[in-house]
């Protein structure tokens, strides 16, 4: 049985008022599970990134409710959110994100570190391994490639065991082979260490990686595609006139 790792209920988010309002969330009710990689596609301004944001704790709804695990997230207090999202939420950017004074594993066990929290020494072994670091943990970011610097981020956003992970473009920044890779790899992350991964894309090859794509248009989710193929998402997304 599938358990969920994050839900949004009747999601609303509003920006401006009046004759300037903006409906970037119009009732979204959607659930993200464990043991899968859901992709969240839709045109700009359709909503995608205000709906990571706002699961991910990173903006507040207007109205409704967003869930990690069983922590209902408008509920909490800036202090409980903060430390909510510490340790129980993942981030990987399209910039990578990397302190470049740290090497390789000081830039995985950072989160750790400023929380800190001791590191799962068995667990990061495990990690590194799945993103097959092992034998680049001691260069810093300048020394690796830009596919590599994206593994230390997919790794240093597992190594804390957070109940979900928030991929933001993961792949905007490398050329396709790289970003096959590390797309791989967070279906590794999915499949071998049962973790749950939100991905939001433009592109229909990295969506094909999901099990699950969401797509929404004008603040809302439209379909619900799964075991998606690279065709049949670029199909819907000629739907909404984007290609």
């Amino acid at each position: 049985m599938e358990t969920t790792a994050a839900r949004a209920e009747h999601a609303v988010k509003v920006y401006g008022s009046g004759d300037t309002e903006v409906r970037a969330l119009d009732d979204v009710t959607v659930n993200f599970h464990n043991g899968r990689l859901t992709a969240i596609m839709g045109p700009s301004g359709s909503g995608k990134s205000t709906l990571m944001h706002c699961v991910a704790g990173l903006d507040s709804l207007t109205s409704g409710r967003v869930f990690i695990g069983d922590t209902d997230l408008t509920t909490l207090n800036d202090k409980a959110l903060t430390q909510t999202r510490r340790d129980k939420i993942g981030f990987v950017f399209q910039s990578f994100n990397l302190i470049p004074t740290l090497d390789a594993l000081e830039n995985i066990t950072l989160p750790l570190d400023l929380a800190g929290r001791p590191a799962d020494a068995g667990w990061i072994d495990h990690v590194v391994e799945t993103v097959r670091l092992t034998d680049r943990l001691h260069h810093r970011p300048s020394e690796l490639s830009g596919g590599q610097q994206q593994r230390v981020a997919v790794a240093r956003a597992l190594a804390s065991k957070p109940s979900i992970i928030f991929a933001d473009e993961p792949t905007g920044n490398l050329d396709s082979k790289t970003g096959a890779e590390i797309l791989t790899f967070m279906q590794h992350a999915v499949t071998d260490l049962g973790q749950a991964i939100v991905m939001v894309t433009h592109d229909p090859l990295a969506a094909a990686y999901a099990s699950r794509v969401v797509f929404l248009a004008d603040g809302a989710i439209v379909e619900d595609m799964a075991d998606p193929t690279a065709e049949r998402v670029l199909d819907r997304i000629k739907a909404f006139g984007e290609v």
